[in-house]
């Protein structure tokens, strides 16, 4: 697919993995669907965000799906999402820092400014019944989790772009049945509108300094 803008609203690309692409949910609940429209009430005028993402995805393989289908053009801002997949297969956080770091390099390029792509935490879903059901130790999956995040955030501030916390908004869901899907494990769309009030904010600005340009 090829993406072209075919009028003056500003551009998003949402990249991902099943936070990004709303496991789950119907698609209206989608946090990048819920951002767009938002940004649109607020008289932003952005287009339907363009979106990679795909459940089970973690860095690499978001990578190779980029390279299979290369986003065309630059977009005013981007978000990205990735990492939780690599915590869950046990990967080694080091060889994450390696792949994470080449991946947002890559996005940058995806936009004019590396200040325009914005970075979501990991979400904790060892407080999930999911979690619980396959016997996973909450702790263990939190420190992961908390770990994974500090080099996320580490990296990015790092490279200029824009970091967003919200795994603290995840963790309430153990007190809060609401705030997930069906499954037990993925967000639901109360939750997902949580998120999106705190990245709006870091959209607006964004949008706010292009219109100043």
């Amino acid at each position: 697919m090829v993406f072209s803008q075919t009028s003056n609203k500003f551009t998003y690309l949402a990249l991902g993995d099943s936070y990004t692409i709303g496991e789950g949910v119907l698609e209206t609940e989608r946090f990048p669907i819920r951002l767009a429209s938002l940004l649109n009430e607020h008289g932003y005028e952005v287009d339907t965000p363009r979106i990679i993402a795909k459940t089970g995805w973690t860095t690499d393989e978001l990578s190779v799906a980029l390279d299979e289908k290369e986003p065309i053009g630059k977009f005013d801002f981007v978000t990205l999402l990735i990492g939780v997949n690599n915590q869950y297969r046990g990967r080694d956080v080091e060889n994450y820092r390696k792949e994470f770091v080449k991946l947002l390099n890559r996005v940058a390029g995806y936009t004019h400014s590396i200040k325009n792509v914005i970075v979501v935490s990991i979400p904790d879903w060892g407080v999930t019944p999911f979690a619980i059901s396959k016997g996973r130790d909450k702790e263990i999956v939190s420190e992961e989790i908390d770990l994974y995040n500090s080099i996320k955030k580490e990296e990015t501030e790092k490279a200029g772009a824009r970091y967003i916390y919200i795994t603290d908004i995840s963790k309430k869901a153990q007190d809060d049945e609401a705030l997930l899907a069906d499954d037990g494990l993925h967000p639901s769309g109360k939750m997902y509108s949580l998120w999106v009030e705190r990245i709006f904010p870091i959209c607006e600005t964004i949008i706010m300094n292009k219109k100043k340009q």
